[in-house]
């Protein structure tokens, strides 16, 4: 029986601190260690969508996180529930997904002693996280989650974790004001980017021929993307974003890595100084290039220096999304560069080899990966509000490389198979009404295929596009590109029937084996109002590597 309102447990608080602000979906995994928040949580607002693995309630979380820009919430339970659910925190990391992520955790007078699943949780989850810790008081549990929600959310988004002691949850305390956080204690905490920096970049890029402006994640979802557009405009200089794990071989970016060794000022706005742009070395970057960077990370700064020592002629500490408003409420009304430079570079963005035009699948199959891509474009181009999902793996690239939608989630820069279901049921929580399309592989359908049964269980319908090669594609590509393709080992699959897989668990499924049958099967497939997943027989084609004249 739950206690009166007078007395309250540490579960009643978290669960409560939860709905008052407002951040009522939590992704969830059961176990013994959070029971009692499971418990707390009836007659709350909470939103509990219960899911079949730790690591994909972390990945629901992440893909909320970045389609809202609201901390995304995960909670499973300690030991190897926590240790399941640590894996998915370093693709929020590095897509600078805002979350929190609650571990139960054994109770305190028993750590040290062998308790059952007992774990450093805390330390384990550290080197993912931009802070990870254990609860200590049932008074401050409240304080604890926003805490994590404002960590979460300022300067670079990122994952936080807290683990919540057993007997903490079960605790009782008496009600009161100060248990209570205020809606401020969860607010972001800007950090904007002085009018001298932002005027002193605008000199920097005016001085310069031909500038180009990268961004990372923070800035490369809807709303970022508008505010990409519109200091471009204003500064005349390119605005790319960069958020994949292939970095100037991102095929969103098209031909974009022939035109970075051109520039002469390289501005790192919250974009990283790191592989993504092979950290800065010749040839992919010209040596007498430039760079400024603005970053919220005072260490990320001083990498970029470290690396590039004289070449870095400004920096300041800023976030993302506040160093570009800053910019562009400070742009000079009149710059002093034509948009050629723009114009062009944007053009090898845009780009598409000629090549595409003429390729065409078998009418007998298999298919070829554009073709998939050719099906799903209209379906995302028809809907401002489509969300587009790309897995990791070749497959993935081709959709980058082919469609331009508003909203989309992608596996992110740390490179993750896996993510996308999850990603499209997170998606469809936030999304009630638009298409949402997951593009990915044989390979990675296999990570979460269980979470299917979630998805037709709380009815959140989404179209998976399976290529299906029966191989682990991208590794069978690297054997052959590096040993030769008499040396590929051990990437063979099955060309299994995934689709009769969904189909047991309760969604809709079919089999496409020629391309007149994909677009029919397409339509079917949304129409269903089910999780539905179209079993694509393709062709092993490596992914798109986009360079001008081919």
């Amino acid at each position: 029986m739950k206690n009166p309102s007078s007395t309250l447990r540490g579960a009643d608080i978290i669960t409560r601190t939860l709905d008052r602000a407002g951040l009522r979906t939590v992704f969830t995994l059961s176990g013994n260690h959070i029971m009692p928040v499971f418990d707390a949580a009836i007659g709350t607002g909470l939103d509990l969508v219960h899911v079949r693995h730790e690591a994909a309630a972390v990945f629901m979380a992440d893909a909320y996180g970045r389609l809202t820009r609201r901390p995304g919430i995960a909670m499973v339970t300690g030991g190897p529930g926590h240790t399941n659910a640590v894996s998915a925190l370093y693709t929020a990391l590095a897509a600078e997904s805002p979350l929190i992520l609650l571990s139960g955790h054994v109770g305190r007078d028993e750590v040290g002693r062998g308790a059952f699943q007992e774990l450093r949780q805390a330390d384990f989850a550290a080197p993912v996280t931009k802070a990870s810790w254990t609860a200590e008081s049932v008074a401050t549990l409240g304080h604890d989650l926003a805490k994590a929600a404002r960590i979460a959310t300022s300067g670079r988004p990122g994952p936080v974790h807290i683990s919540l002691p057993f007997d903490l949850l079960e605790e009782e305390i008496a009600n009161s004001a100060d248990l209570w956080p205020d809606a401020e204690a969860f607010a972001t905490v800007p950090m904007p980017l002085s009018d001298v920096a932002a005027d002193a970049t605008h000199a920097v890029l005016a001085a310069a021929q031909r500038p180009v402006i990268l961004v990372g994640p923070t800035l490369c979802d809807a709303p970022g993307k508008a505010l990409q557009q519109k200091l471009s405009e204003l500064t005349r200089a390119p605005v790319v974003g960069m958020e994949n794990p292939r970095g100037l071989n991102d095929a969103t970016n098209g031909a974009f890595a022939e035109m970075l060794p051109r520039a002469d000022l390289v501005v790192l706005l919250g974009r990283p100084h790191d592989f993504a742009i092979k950290f800065g070395k010749p040839p992919f970057v010209d040596a007498g290039a430039k760079f400024v960077v603005i970053d919220p990370d005072v260490a990320l700064i001083e990498r970029a220096v470290r690396e590039q020592g004289e070449r870095v002629v400004l920096t300041a500490v800023a976030d993302s999304v506040s160093a570009a408003q800053t910019l562009i409420a400070r742009a000079p009304k009149n710059p002093n560069r034509s948009a050629a430079w723009r114009d062009e570079v944007t053009a090898a963005i845009d780009h598409q080899p000629p090549a595409w035009a003429k390729t065409q699948s078998p009418a007998a199959g298999p298919l070829h990966p554009l073709d998939l891509s050719r099906a799903v474009a209209p379906v995302i181009d028809g809907n401002p509000d489509a969300i587009l999902i790309c897995e990791g793996g070749e497959i993935g690239q081709w959709p980058q490389a082919f469609i331009r939608p508003r909203r989309r989630v992608v596996n992110g820069a740390a490179g993750p198979i896996g993510g996308a279901i999850p990603f499209a049921i997170a998606a469809r929580v936030v999304e009630p009404e638009a298409p949402i399309v997951v593009m990915m592989g044989d390979g990675a359908f296999g990570f979460h295929v269980a979470e299917f049964e979630t998805a037709v269980r709380r009815n959140l319908p989404f179209v998976v596009v399976l290529g299906n090669d029966a191989a682990w594609n991208a590794e069978r590509q690297i054997q052959i590109r590096e040993y030769g393709k008499d040396r590929a080992l051990g990437c063979e699959l099955t060309p299994a029937r995934y689709d009769q897989v969904v189909q047991a668990l309760g969604g809709h499924g079919e089999l496409v084996t020629t391309p007149d049958q994909l677009g029919p099967a397409l339509q079917r497939a949304l129409a269903s109002g089910k999780p539905a997943c179209l079993n694509v027989m393709i062709e092993r084609v490596p992914a798109p590597t986009i360079r001008r004249g081919t």
